[in-house]
């Protein structure tokens, strides 16, 4: 969550959506380095809300964060579609036809597809940014072609942020970021390698967790 949030570029009143905001880490780390931007956040389970609502609240974030319950397959009305500068999430990554599912049901609702599958994600996070506004989103590396192709044609100036957790190893983790109705072509970041030889955070990863901004775009 604290890297998916230091990835959005947003800015002063600008206006961000999460979708399945859980305990509210995302949105909170976004509106504490961008504090006049405003985060709505969408969670299904009721119990999380209101943690989410109370972790804003403890923050000082209360102004700036609004979690509320729905289902992003039947949104809400008072989420009205294309009205949000940046669109994030960190999706359950796991297919529920080929997951291993927990026994414990808040563990396996993070980690495990329900009635709504990637496609469903992408769908609402696409229907809900503005045009030319941006969708961010962390997954596995494994289902990059499936993302690639549910974003063509919607979406474009598509970055691939791999996050490697050690220099010289396979990511697991990717961040994508695209921008909707627009057509420029692919990117493949560098990426962040965020463990050094040590095990410790390598100074880049460290100076994110710490609330700095990731500048997914090269160059």
């Amino acid at each position: 969550p604290v890297l998916l949030a230091a990835s959005v570029d947003a800015r002063g009143g600008e206006r961000v959506l999460e979708a399945g905001t859980g305990h509210g880490a995302a949105a909170i780390c976004l509106a504490h380095r961008v504090r006049d931007c405003h985060v709505s956040g969408l969670e299904i389970q009721p119990d999380l809300v209101r943690l989410a609502n109370d972790n804003a609240r403890l923050n000082g974030l209360s102004a700036s964060i609004d979690v509320m319950v729905g289902d992003l397959v039947r949104p809400l009305p008072r989420l009205p579609a294309g009205t949000f500068d940046h669109v994030m999430a960190n999706p359950p990554f796991l297919d529920a036809a080929r997951a291993d599912v927990s026994p414990d049901a808040g563990r396996a609702a993070a980690n495990v597809e329900g009635a709504a599958d990637l496609a469903d994600w992408i769908a609402f996070m696409l229907r809900m940014v503005r045009p030319k506004g941006t969708l961010t989103l962390i997954h596995r590396a494994d289902r990059l072609d499936e993302i690639l192709s549910l974003l063509r044609g919607e979406a474009g100036e598509t970055v691939v942020f791999p996050l490697w957790p050690r220099q010289g190893t396979p990511a697991k983790r990717i961040i994508v970021r695209a921008r909707k109705g627009i057509r420029t072509p692919l990117t493949v970041a560098p990426g962040l390698v965020l463990h050094d030889a040590g095990n410790g955070f390598t100074s880049e990863a460290d100076r994110i967790l710490r609330g700095g901004a990731l500048d997914i775009v090269p160059g």
